[in-house]
Parts: C-alpha cells; structure tokens; sequence
C-alpha cells in the first residue's frame, strides 16, 4: 500500500521510447526500473515500428504499439494521438525522446501525468519538468542509461542496475541460424562480425579496406567473418568482403533486427563503428571493438567492461557531424593493424576479455 498522502501508483503507464536503435537498447536499464517499480501496472510501450523486434521477448510490456508521425508533422500527430487514446487510458506517460513532438503526441492521447526532460518550449506539456543533470551541457554530454534513470526515478521508479539487456524468441534465433547456415557458416565453428555501416551518417564510418584487412586477420585467426549491415547497407557490406583476401559471409539486408539479436548472442567478437550493434553486443556479453571518430564517449559511457573503444587524437573531433567536410581523419587515422590487434586479443580472451578506451596518435591536425 502507499504511504499515507502518497499518490496512488498508476494502474497504466505509456512509456514513449527513443528514436534510435543504440538509444532503445541503452534504455533497457530504464524499462526494467519501471516494470519492477511498478509491478501490478499495465505497461505500454510506444516504439518505431522498425525497431519493435528490439524490444521482442523482453518481459517488461504487457502492449506494444507503434509510433507513427516520426518526422510526420501535426495532422501525423494528431492521428496517432487518436489511436493512442484506444489503448488508454492512461495515469501516467514517460517521455524518453527531449522531442516537443513526442511529448506532444503523449498529451493529445489523453495521458493524465506526463513526465519528460526540461528542453525549450515542451515544459509546458509536462506535469512533471525533470531539470536536465547539471554539467550535460548542450548537447547533453551524458550517458544515456543514466539520461533514461534519471526521468524513471522522477517518475517513481528505482534503477534496477545499470546494465543493457536484451531477449530473443525461438524464431528469431530459428532465422538467425538459417541465415548463417545460408551463407556457409558452418554451426560447430566460432565466428566474429563485421558491422561497417551507421545510421547516423557516412562520418562514423570507418574505411571498407580498413574493415577488410580485420576480416582478414580474424579469418587467419581461425574464425569465421560475417558482415552484417541494414538492407540499405547491402552495398557497403558487399564492398567489405569484396575487398576481403579471405572468404566472409555477406548478410546486408538478410535478416531484421530480431534475428540480428541472436547472430550477435552467438559471435565471438564484434567489430564496428559507434552504432546500433555495438550496443547489441554488448546487452549480450559479446566482447567489441568499436572506432570512435565524430561523437564523444561520454553519451555512451557505461557498460564498457568488454568493449575497446579506439579514437584518433584530432583536434577536430568530436564534431557531431554527420558528413565530415574534410579528410574524415578522425577515422582513416585509426589503424587496422591496431584494431585487428584488439580483436585478436577478445578472441584469445573470451566472455573474459576487458575493454580498453585508447587515443591513438592522429599525426597532428
């Protein structure tokens, strides 16, 4: 029972989710604070259809619907209000985007207490303003499981760790192993991923030849290399193995996120720009190698106990852009013997290997 002169805890809850797939992942410590928060409640999740298959087997929902005016404008947003209101109602709503857009929706739904970060003009359609961590500065410079805690436990919801988590369902590992088996990869031997491409813009993306000449060492190293990517990536992760001396398996495009899920849950390396599979690796355990070029450390911060994060000591990063204007030598000055090194050494060391961040020498500039 509640405290006397407590508010009664909310017998429905609609959680917005973050826009993106690293985001939704690094959110994961959130959606479980909230679940076990509050146990007795029913929880909806709002989520891009494109990245629903994320959240797939996770026990924290009891509803799953799909965010639809995305970039869409008011009448989008309008409209998805409306359906939102037939899920409903609802005594509490979190808003985990910073977006006016996404507070917007979760206010015309009907959602009697809404809580989001403070930012600009969207103050005004919350119940509850969460003051943004003092020292995030403009581009809230903090790590997102800490971002995402912060509005849980304003809302009344304890953490429940730190950590990233992640489930399948049989038949996303039913997909996954048919793909694999697909493209040769053979069940009884250990394979490492390559995952070349980033949503966020060609500016995170370290070289194809780059990419190659890891493949190479790992193959040498006596794994299997696949190279995973989006169905808009296919070209680039053709490129990679292409480029490759020694055989890879190419799934661009070959399955979802659902099945991507449990290809990662069985790898024995990753190796990856700062994107989407990073954070998949590592809600698994699976040790990763990630080339850091545009963006800074401190939003992703956490976590990091079997990831190597390796950047180039360059004056110009991080800049957050998502085209770089010049030589892109936050990235081509990243070595691939330096990178290969890393993942040989996850291999030798297993679930047991520890991560290390390491600036290396950008050769001025």
């Amino acid at each position: 029972m509640p405290k006397a002169g407590a508010p009664e805890p909310p017998a429905s809850i609609l959680v917005r989710a973050p826009n993106w797939t690293g985001d939704v992942i690094m959110a994961s410590p959130g959606f479980r604070a909230v679940r076990e928060g509050f146990p007795d409640a029913r929880i909806v999740l709002q989520i891009r259809a494109a990245l629903r298959d994320l959240v797939a087997g996770a026990p924290w929902f009891d509803d799953i619907v799909p965010v639809t005016s995305h970039r869409r404008g008011p009448f989008a947003q309008w409209r998805e209000a409306r359906a939102l209101r037939a899920h409903g109602p609802f005594d509490l709503g979190i808003c985990l985007p910073d977006s006016f857009a996404a507070a917007f929706v979760m206010r015309l739904a009907g959602v009697r207490r809404l809580v989001g970060y403070r930012r600009g003009w969207r103050r005004w359609l919350l119940d509850r303003a969460v003051p943004l961590p003092s020292g995030a500065g403009k581009r809230v410079l903090l790590a997102r499981e800490r971002h995402v805690l912060g509005l849980v436990e304003a809302a009344g919801a304890p953490a429940a760790g730190t950590w990233l988590e992640l489930h399948t369902t049989p038949e996303e590992t039913r997909l996954a192993h048919h793909a694999l088996a697909e493209r040769g990869v053979a069940p009884d031997r250990p394979y490492a991923v390559l995952a070349p491409g980033a949503s966020f813009g060609p500016s995170k993306c370290w070289p194809v030849a780059s990419f190659a000449r890891v493949g190479d060492a790992l193959v040498r190293a006596g794994v299997q290399v696949v190279v995973i990517g989006t169905p808009d990536e296919r070209r680039l992760t053709a490129a990679v193995g292409a480029e490759m001396e020694e055989p890879a398996a190419d799934l661009g495009g070959a399955f979802g996120l659902g099945a991507l899920k449990a290809a990662m849950a069985g790898a024995r390396v990753l190796v990856c720009n700062d994107a989407g599979a990073r954070h998949v690796a590592v809600a698994f355990g699976v040790p990763c190698v990630v080339m850091m070029g545009p963006t800074a450390l401190e939003k992703t911060n956490m976590n990091l106990e079997h990831v190597s994060v390796l950047t180039a000591d360059v004056a110009c990063r991080p800049c957050y852009r998502r085209v770089c204007p010049i030589d892109h030598r936050c990235m081509t000055r990243i070595p691939a013997e330096v990178v290969a090194e890393e993942a040989a050494r996850a291999l030798a060391a297993g679930r047991e290997f520890v991560g290390v961040e390491q600036e290396l020498p950008g050769g001025g500039g």
